[in-house]
């Protein structure tokens, strides 16, 4: 398999999902600018979405799209826990989540890396950022992940999101509970492998 990622953006996810998954995997990174890979492909022969992540199969076959990309990682190795089962209540609150941070937390930050937005809409999504992190704070009172005692996919893709807030100088101890899961998922072996693979470390 091979992870086309930009280093810190939300391709972070599934890397730290293969990490957890201790599958084989090389990764590639591309640079959304110029939609060139590290080795001189043209991206958008490879995905035509032109973004990250995408994950190609030993099959040939391309995974666009996060949440769909880690729910695939978790089902090849499932003694990992890294998803509940599929067709189980716990499968559909995983699915919650992951739907969760993608649509309400991770495009909320859109704007912040969108030279073209005005203050209006990221004033507006702000707002929205500060409501959702309140929720998923809430949420984390009294357990360690999202899932409760067990680390899922959902919780790599909290942690790559809370990890912009930092550009946003948005301080996460006004949030106890999500300051707390952060430097917990951060310091996960697997996680550190990822974030020093990106050169985040």
């Amino acid at each position: 398999m091979k992870l086309f990622f930009k280093a810190g953006s939300c391709s972070l996810s599934p890397h730290i999902a293969l990490k957890e998954a201790g599958l084989a995997f090389e990764t590639e990174s591309v640079d959304l600018k110029s939609k060139v890979t590290a080795s001189g492909a043209n991206y958008l022969d490879i995905n035509p979405k032109g973004y990250v992540p995408a994950l190609m199969l030993d099959s040939g076959e391309l995974l666009t799209e996060g949440p769909a990309i880690t729910q695939y990682i978790a089902d090849q190795v499932p003694e990992k826990k890294l998803a509940p089962a599929n067709g189980t209540i716990a499968r559909y609150r995983l699915q919650s989540w992951l739907t969760f941070i993608g649509t309400e937390l991770h495009k909320s930050f859109g704007p912040f890396f969108n030279p073209q937005a005005t203050q209006e809409w990221k004033d507006a999504a702000m707002a929205n950022i500060e409501r959702r992190l309140a929720f998923a704070d809430q949420h984390l009172k009294g357990q360690d992940y999202l899932l409760g005692q067990d680390f899922s996919i959902a919780d790599a893709y909290l942690f790559t999101v809370l990890s912009w807030t930092k550009y946003l100088k948005l301080d996460l101890a006004r949030w106890p509970n999500l300051q707390a899961f952060q430097a917990r998922v951060a310091g996960r072996p697997a996680v550190q492998a990822a974030l020093k693979a990106e050169g985040l470390l």
